[in-house]
């Protein structure tokens, strides 16, 4: 693990919640992003060499409505920098954690992405990073 990449924030509102933070963070979105296959719509802020991810949901069955259906607007999960998700995600099955996804998946912000599962991390959802080069131009 090299560095936290980012903290996530379930909203209902990315629009709202984007207007507080970079009111916050008096820095702008850099990026919104769909991700279809999650059932999300991103925003992306950085200050300094932190980042922030909003997640709203874009239907009922996807993780983060089902995460503000029962927790409410909050911190989603802390997203850690790696530089080979594979090898990472084999080191964290040997030690024992418990992986949501067995290959990574395509994630928001040019990255690949698996999901700790939370009961064997106190309770955080924490996500492996990595910069998706597989479709960078030669």
């Amino acid at each position: 693990m090299n560095k936290i990449e980012h903290i996530g924030i379930a909203v209902n509102s990315v629009k709202q919640a984007g207007d507080i933070y970079q009111k916050l963070l008096n820095t702008t979105v850099y990026k919104t992003e769909d991700v279809a296959t999650e059932g999300v719509k991103t925003a992306f802020l950085q200050a300094g060499p932190n980042k922030i991810e909003l997640l709203e949901a874009t239907n009922t069955d996807s993780p983060i409505a089902k995460f503000i259906e029962k927790r409410g607007e909050g911190i989603h999960h802390i997203a850690f920098d790696v530089t080979d998700i594979a090898a990472e995600m084999a080191r964290l099955k040997a030690e024992g954690f418990v992986l949501l996804n067995d290959v990574p998946k395509k994630g928001a912000d040019n990255k690949l992405v698996c999901f700790v599962h939370p009961k064997g991390m106190n309770g955080v959802l924490v996500e492996l990073c990595q910069e998706d080069t597989r479709s960078a131009p030669k």
